[in-house]
């Protein structure tokens, strides 16, 4: 039983909550009512959700040395030796090929995306992770990836907001998660990310600064689109972005004063204000476009 829970701690289930990204178009394009399509988009998430611990097995299989060296990453099944690399590399293979497979149920497009986010993200963990800016926009690709899977994937058309917005939210959560690790791993954080000794905290604070701004922009800006207000047959989503720009700084606050943003979806649980002002900002995005 001890075994089993370790093999789903090296999952990682709780970062499954990254892949409701899938459901955006399904969301905002009014299209929950067609069962059919739901079910597409189910398919891609759960087809995400296994390509992604698959590449989480991988990415502990090749950082078990350095991870037993990191504050709380040697709790890690691997890297505590609670975990072989043989049942790693097992369990690994098997999730790649249940989550492809769903992806080519959903459609050769889903399968096509969430193939090119497998490779991807080897190759990140391989050597990409190690190379300054391309790593935080691999991170950002990954999210982009999950939305449109959800919505190029399954035949629904994305809006050019919102993607817009959705690689500003990435890009702002990547640059976060670095400065967290700087603040966090302090004047050795090179000897556990081998990157982070090209960031520096006023370099980091700018691209967090410039990725903040555009989240809160293209988001609010979305909002007054003429194509969003035919869509949804309201002009009241600008009343949404109030909870949006509370969220953002809400992170920066957790960021500089708690020393979180090393796990958003960690963050978005254990913080009320900033899972009220998520669980906020979906009741009036819901309410409104019902």
């Amino acid at each position: 039983m001890k075994k089993l829970l370790d093999l789903i701690k090296l999952m990682r289930p709780h970062q499954w909550v990254k892949n409701s990204f899938v459901f955006t178009g399904l969301i905002f394009g009014h299209l929950w009512g067609d069962s059919d399509l739901v079910l597409k988009v189910i398919g891609a998430a759960l087809g995400f959700s296994l390509v992604s611990s698959s590449v989480y097995t991988l990415n502990d299989i090749l950082d078990r040395a350095a991870d037993a060296a990191h504050p709380t990453k040697r709790n890690r099944p691997l890297a505590a030796g609670r975990v072989s690399v043989t049942a790693a590399a097992a369990l690994g293979i098997v999730l790649m090929a249940l989550g492809l497979g769903l992806g080519w149920w959903v459609s050769p497009a889903a399968l096509a995306m969430l193939f090119g986010y497998g490779v991807l993200n080897i190759a990140y963990s391989v050597h990409l992770k190690h190379v300054v800016l391309i790593d935080v926009f691999i991170i950002a690709t990954g999210f982009m990836l999950r939305i449109l899977v959800g919505t190029v994937g399954v035949g629904i058309p994305p809006s050019q907001w919102l993607v817009l917005c959705g690689v500003m939210i990435t890009l702002f959560l990547g640059f976060s998660k670095r400065r967290a690790e700087v603040l966090t791993l302090g004047d050795g954080h090179s000897a556990h990310r081998r990157v982070l000794e090209h960031y520096s905290p006023v370099l980091l604070d700018k691209m967090i600064g410039i990725t903040a701004s555009g989240v809160i922009m293209s988001y609010s800006l979305y909002t007054m689109s003429p194509d969003t207000i035919r869509v949804h047959h309201t002009a009241n989503l600008i009343y949404t972005v109030p909870f949006v720009i509370f969220g953002v700084f809400r992170y920066i606050y957790l960021l500089h004063h708690q020393h979180k943003g090393t796990d958003t979806a960690h963050d978005i649980v254990r913080d009320a204000w900033l899972g009220g002002a998520v669980a906020c900002w979906l009741a009036a995005t819901l309410m409104l476009i019902s």
